[in-house]
């Protein structure tokens, strides 16, 4: 069970977190560091300039003029006790001060919002003191959305990996849907051709030509389905064909193989000329599948209505069963392999006619509705 919980999906994840975890904690432990040590500059650059206002000394002039020129990359405002720019700045785009009238006062509310000011008391008497607003540095700014920045590169990662292995998954689930196919066409290929030869036999003595016309139409009815398996093996070719006939068909079909209290009937609105780009018999092995699964859901007794849409950019079929319904739960899951509520069956059916309808004629198989105790309906959307 452990093993199966903790499969190589979730050790990917794990290792994603704890990259994102530790990167996020360091780099905010950088960031803080950093904006630490920019106050100091900032404190440090003040209070020069302060001294060298008040000094006539040479050497500490010297020294202020070289601390106040240091800083080349944090952006600062003067202001006055009332937070009034003085119109001395450092760092900021002179063009944008020149041009824009307000740019001071803009850069002024995003530094109040970033960092609380420093004070420098410049006389006492009058008490007179200078505010220095200041914003972070473009290297602070980095070491802060660089987290966000791995995250996206982590994730990205992550979602490339999965879809990988995603594809290179469902690339070998075909391979083994298209191996099953034609091994079955295979191994069903020698019975059926020996059977058409004794079909010929028996046809031959009229004491058994009743039964061999009979049985004559069970072997067909095995060719059509070695054909059906032979054509999933392989890139079926698709032809234009007329929706309703074919619908009609399978419906004649299975109608004569139900009791008559199942009631059919078929609803294309009066428009019988509704065709499609299809593969005839995979296209009649879902709409067989769809009228099967209904009369098993009914019991041996209800209706199966299918209506056929012509729409101006796809055919819609719809197979509506009086049936027991399918519970909300188990909806996302009948087209799953395996999957049936059935005591007999591989639960193989409606994930086949999926496959067909969706990998081969690229179109859509779904539930449109279905309630318990009401019915079912399935939808096909063919695109034109």
């Amino acid at each position: 069970m452990f093993s199966n919980f903790f499969n190589w999906r979730s050790a990917l994840a794990l290792i994603a977190i704890a990259i994102v975890t530790g990167t996020i904690f360091y780099s905010n432990y950088l960031a803080k560091k950093i904006a630490a040590d920019e106050r100091k500059k900032v404190s440090v650059w003040a209070e020069s300039l302060k001294t060298r206002a008040s000094t006539l000394d040479e050497s500490a002039l010297s020294l202020t003029t070289k601390i106040a020129n240091e800083n080349k990359d944090i952006p600062i405002i003067e202001t006055d006790e009332k937070d009034n720019p003085s119109g001395a700045t450092l760092n900021l785009d002179t063009n944008r001060i020149k041009k824009e009238s307000n740019y001071i006062q803009i850069k002024l509310a995003e530094f109040k919002k970033e960092n609380p000011a420093i004070e420098v008391e410049i006389s006492k008497d009058p008490l007179f003191v200078n505010k220095y607003y200041y914003g972070d540095s473009d290297l602070l700014k980095e070491v802060r959305y660089y987290p966000i920045i791995q995250l996206i590169i982590v994730a990205l990662f992550v979602i490339i990996a999965l879809v990988t292995v995603s594809v290179r998954n469902k690339s070998t689930q075909n391979q083994v849907w298209a191996g099953m196919a034609k091994e079955t066409a295979h191994q069903l290929g020698t019975p059926i051709s020996s059977l058409q030869g004794w079909v010929e036999m028996l046809k031959d003595n009229p004491v058994n030509e009743k039964i061999g016309v009979e049985i004559e139409k069970d072997v067909d009815r095995l060719k059509l389905v070695s054909d059906r398996f032979g054509k999933i093996g392989s890139i079926p070719q698709l032809e234009e064909k007329n929706i309703v006939q074919q619908v009609e068909s399978m419906v004649d079909y299975i109608k004569r193989r139900s009791t008559d209290k199942v009631s059919f009937s078929i609803n294309s609105q009066n428009d019988y000329d509704i065709s499609a780009m299809i593969n005839a018999p995979l296209f009649d092995w879902v709409i067989e599948n769809l009228l099967k699964n209904a009369l098993d859901a009914m019991d041996g007794k209800g209706s199966i209505v299918v209506d056929i849409k012509n729409e101006i950019t796809q055919t819609v079929i719809e197979v509506t069963d009086s049936g027991k319904g399918i519970l909300k739960s188990n909806i996302n899951k009948v087209f799953k392999p395996g999957f049936t509520t059935k005591k007999r069956g591989w639960g193989l059916g409606l994930s086949l006619s999926k496959r067909i309808i969706e990998h081969y004629h690229k179109g859509e198989l779904f539930v449109k509705n279905s309630e318990v105790g009401k019915g079912t309906t399935f939808r096909i959307i063919l695109k034109k």
